[in-house]
């Protein structure tokens, strides 16, 4: 247990917001297979302004366990200011502020892990959403733009001067994107250096890798995104080893499915059959990954058009 802010976190496992992933449907699985806290995909500050009816469902949090963090993402002080009013006033129990995401449209606009090259107007970014609102202010940054300017510790260090209650570092640079290895060290250093809580984040595959990320960096907690996909299972193996220091076995072909089929069901709770068919296609074939016959089943996920036809592509491997 741990707190950001005044709220209070029941456990270390959190899950990364990833875009096109982290909807409802995904959070609601993530908390079901013990994850502490769960956090919506990146928000546009802009989108919630002009109010434009998708980005509102995006941050939408309604009815779930909370807490719930919502993730925004902007340039302009003003504008991520009142994005973060909307978003607490829609029920945000944390609001997190995107310094990390290293794609081209992002950092094209000054956005993301492009904040990371300019403090000063980082700072004045979170300062403003600070003075807007009550609930907790984190912050999910990457080490830095690149090798030659790795400056998450300074930067940490000046947010948490204006206020943030947490910092959630991926040890990579904004040029790495995804390659290369998470430099365990920086969250070590980050946690030495700072009063507020450290998250980290990246490369963790396995529960054993977040004990080990944990015992190395005296992090507050563990952030787990790409592992997690189509695999919610690694939230509770992961629940169950820093909590209760008890290693469980890896889910049954018969759960995998099963789980991969109420994901589905949960989907369609919240979007259209038509949505949550496309969207789904790329879920299932990270669910049935590595079983036998999951190429041939693929192949009819990709061409099922509607809810019954996925559900009976996946039967067949039952």
């Amino acid at each position: 247990m741990f707190f950001i802010g005044k709220q209070k976190m029941e456990n270390r496992v959190c899950a990364a917001p990833m875009a096109g992933v982290s909807d409802k449907a995904y959070r609601v699985l993530a908390r079901d297979f013990g994850c502490g806290l769960v956090c919506s995909e990146m928000v546009s500050d802009k989108g919630l302004v002009y109010g434009q009816g998708r980005t509102s469902k995006i941050a939408d949090s309604s009815g779930e366990k909370r807490p719930v963090a919502v993730q925004i993402f902007g340039s302009e002080a003003e504008s991520m200011a009142t994005a973060a009013r909307i978003v607490e006033e829609m029920g945000a129990d944390i609001i997190d502020i995107n310094m990390g995401c290293p794609t081209p449209k992002i950092v094209k606009n000054g956005e993301g892990a492009a904040l990371m090259l300019d403090i000063t107007k980082s700072r004045g970014i979170v300062r403003e959403v600070l003075r807007v609102v009550k609930v907790p202010v984190t912050v999910k940054m990457r080490k830095g733009w690149d090798e030659n300017s790795i400056n998450c510790l300074e930067l940490a260090q000046k947010l948490e001067e204006e206020g943030v209650a947490a910092i959630c570092l991926h040890p990579r640079s904004r040029q790495q994107f995804f390659s290369g290895s998470a430099d365990w060290n920086l969250i070590k250093e980050m946690k030495k250096e700072l009063k507020i809580p450290v998250i980290g984040n990246g490369d963790i595959w396995s529960a054993d890798d977040a004990q080990r990320m944990i015992d190395f960096t005296g992090c507050d907690a563990v952030m787990i995104g790409r592992a997690a996909l189509g695999n919610p299972f690694i939230f509770r193996e992961t629940f169950e080893l820093l909590e209760n220091n008890r290693r469980i076995p890896p889910p049954s072909r018969e759960e995998r499915l099963q789980t991969a089929t109420r994901h589905l069901n949960l989907v369609c709770q919240f979007k259209s059959e038509a949505v949550a068919v496309r969207e789904m296609r790329k879920h299932f074939a990270w669910y049935i990954k590595g079983l036998p016959g999951a190429t041939r089943v693929r192949q009819e996920i990709n061409r099922a058009a509607s809810r019954d036809e996925l559900l009976f592509a996946l039967d067949s491997l039952l």
